[in-house]
């Protein structure tokens, strides 16, 4: 059985306000991936005219998200998702238009597990973000968390 997560993206935009304005853009989410991309603008662009490292973290964090709610959202009621850590590595000038792959870390079952069991769980989704080329100009890792929500 497969699940839709059509909904995942406009979820994101009414959610978190900064990807509407950031200009981020959905291209494929699942239960276990998501990539987002990142048009070429010269308003969040820095000084070697790429777009500014800032914008290059939020387009990884932002995939990150979007993979974290298709994997979890329909248990939001009981838990929160929230960022534990995250780490980014720079690997190349970013230029031009970015796009970033986000991979769930665990088997979205086993965090469950976890949550149901009573603990706290914590899970990495590693993120990679290419250039129009498909160079990789950078690599995260954004560890979520599951915070339970209090009854």
């Amino acid at each position: 059985m497969s699940t839709d997560h059509s909904s995942v993206a406009e979820a994101m935009k009414q959610a978190v306000p900064w990807v509407r304005t950031s200009g981020v853009e959905f291209v494929e989410v699942t239960g276990d991936r998501a990539v987002a991309a990142l048009p070429d603008d010269p308003a969040v662009r820095n000084h070697v005219a790429g777009p500014h490292a800032a914008m290059v973290f939020g387009l990884g964090e932002t995939a990150s998200g979007a993979v974290t709610l298709a994997a979890f959202g329909p248990h939001v009621a009981r838990a929160t998702p929230l960022v534990a850590r995250s780490e980014i590595a720079y690997r190349k000038v970013a230029l031009g238009p970015l796009r970033a792959e986000a991979v769930l870390g665990r088997p979205a079952d086993e965090v469950l597990a976890e949550l149901a069991a009573g603990t706290r769980p914590e899970f990495p989704v590693t993120v990679t973000v290419t250039d129009a080329e498909g160079a990789t100009t950078a690599e995260m890792v954004v560890v979520w968390t599951l915070r339970p929500n209090r009854a």
